[in-house]
């Protein structure tokens, strides 16, 4: 079996919660991985916007794909959580405010 090597790619504990990304950046492999696959942004494309090399993004990618069920399952549970504290939390005044002048 193949190794692929993941010297684009570290993970440190208080730097995007010790989440992997792209060495040197704060830019999550979670997030190039959506850029990539759900925004269908090129690794081009991303590489040139973030200012990366496109070897970092095809590192990203990589790891993704290797780490696949464990990232979806924390990207998961992230998005579970902010929809719960969307319903939990009362509006702010501002967002009261808007509803008014919106008329809702």
């Amino acid at each position: 079996m193949e190794q692929i090597s993941h010297e684009h790619i570290e993970m440190t504990p208080g730097v995007l919660g010790g989440k992997p990304r792209i060495a040197g950046h704060r830019i999550a492999v979670e997030h190039i991985a959506v850029m990539y696959l759900e925004m269908e942004q090129s690794i081009e494309e991303i590489a040139t916007n973030y200012n990366l090399s496109p070897a970092s993004v095809h590192g990203a990618m990589a790891y993704y794909y290797e780490h696949q069920e464990e990232i979806d399952r924390h990207r998961a549970e992230g998005e579970a959580f902010v929809e719960e504290m969307r319903r939990n939390t009362p509006p702010s005044p501002l967002q009261e405010k808007l509803k008014a002048i919106r008329g809702e």
